[in-house]
């Protein structure tokens, strides 16, 4: 595999790395200014102790999915690897219209318990504030990497996660502590509508495993085949089953997914 194809599977990992990693930064970022606000600083300590447990719970929760993809040989590999894409693809379609519905309400609801916490004393209740929101980002993050690393190269996925939240932090540290602005309702339109079409893919790639284990008919295998004009194993067809799932000759009931 050369470094351009490296290149275009560290993109998927980078993409949800970033959009997910953006998100926890900025509820924390959130949290530690309302602490701000209300004197409050010597209490940041117990937040980052919440960002800590969820990261190391993530961290985990992924290291099981890993070795559950691992240790499963033949069919049964081939329905799990079709039940993860297909809960993958699920999962995130649902945070993208959640977040367009909600975004604004959480926001004020999350600055809400914050403050009550603080005012009733309640100081290990700000701990579980930054633990679940860091956790469902977490979780999420640790889901879709792992469905993406089913159809593309692992290491390349998690390098580029890697890449995406390091620059989540340093995107989220730099909104918050300097007089940048960035306009976050474009940013989250163009990488929710990216990660629509990467869901869409997953969707496709899940059904196709359940064709091979046989749970699924193809009816028609292939519908098509493209390959002769657009291989992908090309660059452009390896960056197009990278991101979006593409596939060169699929069955009818893929081409429908």
């Amino acid at each position: 595999m050369d470094a351009k194809e490296d290149g275009t599977e560290m993109l998927a990992g980078f993409l949800i790395g970033l959009r997910e990693g953006l998100e926890a930064a900025l509820i924390v970022g959130l949290v530690l200014g309302i602490l701000t606000q209300m004197k409050q600083e010597r209490n940041r300590n117990v937040i980052w102790a919440g960002v800590a447990a969820a990261i190391v719970l993530s961290l985990a929760a992924a290291g099981i999915l890993r070795w559950l993809g691992t240790s499963l040989e033949g069919t049964a590999e081939e329905i799990f690897e079709g039940a993860m894409m297909l809960l993958a693809a699920g999962v995130l379609t649902w945070m993208i219209f959640w977040m367009q519905r909600q975004g604004r309400t959480y926001q004020i609801g999350l600055e809400s318990n914050v403050r009550r916490a603080m005012q009733s004393g309640q100081v290990w209740a700000l701990f579980g504030i930054a633990f679940i929101a860091v956790l469902r980002e977490g979780i999420e993050t640790a889901l879709f990497l792992t469905a993406t690393a089913m159809v593309a190269d692992e290491r390349q996925v998690f390098m580029g996660a890697v890449l995406g939240i390091a620059a989540a932090v340093m995107l989220g540290w730099v909104l918050f502590s300097a007089t940048i602005r960035l306009n976050l309702r474009r940013f989250f339109l163009v990488t929710s509508f990216l990660l629509i079409l990467f869901a869409a893919g997953l969707f496709a790639h899940g059904v196709h495993e359940f064709v091979e284990a046989g749970w699924l008919p193809a009816f028609i295998d292939p519908i098509w085949n493209l390959n002769p004009i657009l291989d992908e194993s090309s660059l452009t067809g390896s960056i197009l089953k990278a991101l979006f799932g593409y596939n060169g000759n699929p069955s009818l009931t893929e081409s429908l997914a």
